[in-house]
Formats: structure tokens, sequence, C-alpha cells
């Protein structure tokens, strides 16, 4: 087992936000609600969370999540049949199969993949780059755990591994290899750590490197206009400032987990049973005035 090391910093943004901090407070019961609801296996799909829950050791599901991650943008259709592309090379093992698989034999796997703006090419130097690393230190999580021995928080220590996976593949700043280093909000690198760190009847969990109170939201569109709906972030776009800023805003009144909500919060705007503007009007305004507004409509 892999220890979070002592004292380790998690990210402060300096924002402080008591009027923030009171109107979460006022919301709580609504995202407890929704997180008793909905955070449900059931409600993944279509997600390519839901592919991770093949690999039952830590080691394939963190070589499994930080490839499928990658390609975590696009239509969710797309993103599904990619991913299923990708795992019928990688095969019952991706950890054993990326530390024994050189480049040349990776790009002929993926000769002809596409993923949008991602090429075959690509996707088969990344995964390279992954299995260099897995070669130099047995996992994922472990050389996570050297970059934060020499970083002074955990954000910094998470960009050290992302800059690492970008040299290591050789792609350098490209789209698929998100990094904190270029102040987007590295959604999908965000998204695959939450998945490794946090364990719950949705994420899988399996580090113990860092706790889920290091965790940054991983800020897609869907959790941006709810967080900016309900006065959670004042940034006009979807970077990593929002996403810091937010994350501070949860970890503020749940500061052992503030990326709880993240599943349930984007399920209302992906799920098409579940309607985002009316659990906004219900945080915001409270069940009479939702009733009044459907009465109203009908």
């Amino acid at each position: 087992m892999i220890q979070s090391p002592a004292g380790k910093k998690a990210i402060k943004t300096g924002v402080k936000g008591p009027e923030e901090e009171e109107l979460l407070r006022r919301f709580m019961p609504r995202f407890e609600e929704a997180y008793a609801m909905y955070n449900r296996r059931e409600f993944i799909s279509p997600d390519p969370l839901e592919m991770l829950y093949l690999y039952s050791g830590t080691r394939d599901r963190e070589a499994a999540g930080i490839a499928v991650s990658s390609i975590a943008y696009g239509r969710v259709a797309q993103i599904l049949k990619s991913a299923g592309r990708i795992f019928s090379v990688l095969g019952p093992s991706p950890s054993e199969f990326l530390k024994n698989t050189g480049v040349k034999q990776l790009e002929k796997e993926f000769s002809g993949f596409r993923h949008r703006f991602t090429s075959g090419r690509e996707i088969a130097a990344y995964l390279a780059g992954i299995g260099s690393i897995l070669r130099e230190y047995g996992s994922i999580e472990k050389c996570l755990s050297d970059c934060l021995e020499s970083a002074s928080d955990v954000l910094n220590g998470l960009t050290c591994l992302a800059e690492k996976l970008r040299d290591r593949s050789g792609l350098g700043k490209n789209f698929l290899v998100p990094s904190p280093r270029d102040g987007s909000a590295c959604k999908r690198f965000f998204l695959y750590v939450k998945w490794m760190t946090r364990s719950d009847d949705v994420d899988p969990g399996g580090w113990t490197v860092i706790r889920p109170r290091d965790l940054i939201i991983p800020m897609d569109v869907h959790m941006f206009r709810i967080c900016s709906s309900l006065g959670l972030t004042n940034r006009k776009t979807a970077d990593l400032k929002s996403a810091l800023e937010a994350t501070e805003h949860f970890r503020n009144v749940l500061p052992e987990d503030p990326v709880k909500y993240d599943f349930v919060l984007t399920r209302f705007g992906i799920r098409r049973e579940l309607d985002e503007k009316v659990f906004v009007d219900l945080c915001l305004e409270g069940d009479e005035h939702v009733e009044y507004a459907k009465e109203q409509r009908q």
C-alpha cells in the first residue's frame, strides 16, 4: 500500500467565499438527496467509467482508466466506441500488456484508429508512454507518489505526473495529455484521479497515495453550468481557476470529500430523464417555487 505523504498541503486558492459557503450549506439537503438517489451504478451509463468495472485489480484499473479518460471528450457514443477499441487491444491485463508492448506494435494495433482529432499514432504514443512509466515505477500510483515527495502541494504533484506522461509519450503539449500547467480545467485528468482515489458505489478507487480531501473537481461543461447557476463560481469559462474556486467552496463545507457530489450533479446534464433547470430551481427557490412554475407551464 502506498501511503499519502504526510503533511502534504492541499490546494488553496485564497478564496474564502463566506457567501458561497452559506449558499452551499443551504443547498446541502438537495445535494444529499440527489446523492442518495443517483449515486448508483445504474445511473453511470452512458459513461466510459462503466468499463473500469471490468478490472478488479488496482494496477489494471489505473492503466485502463488513464487510457479511457484521455479520450473522454466529444459525443459519448463515440467515446464508448473508441474506448471499446482500446480495451480490445489492452486485453484482460492492461498493465502487463503496456509494460510488454512497444510503440511500433501499438502503432500496428491502432492503425486506422481515430477519435475525433486523436489519431492512431497519437494514442499509440500515449499508451507507449504509460508503458514506459509502468516499467520504471511499477505503477502509475508509485510514479505519482514520487512526484508528491518533491512537490510543494498536491496540485504540483499531479502536474508532475501529467508532465511525465507528456514526456514519456513524446506528445508534448497535446490535447490528449492535459496538464494543469496549461491552466485548463483538466477535466479528464482530474476525473481519472477521482476514479482512482474515491471509493463508493460509483467511483471504484484503489489508490491510497492521495486522499479524497485532496481532489479537484473535474470541471466539465455540466458541472460548470450548475456551479455558475448556483453562484459557486464567478469565472466566465471552465478553466483551472474555476475548478479550484468551486473545489475550495465545497472543501469549506465538506473538507474530507469536496468532490463528493461531482457525479450526481453532472447527471442532471447527461441523463435525459433528469432536468437540470428544475434541480437548480429547487436549490435556489425550494419546492413551492418549482411547483408553481410547473403549474404556469401547463
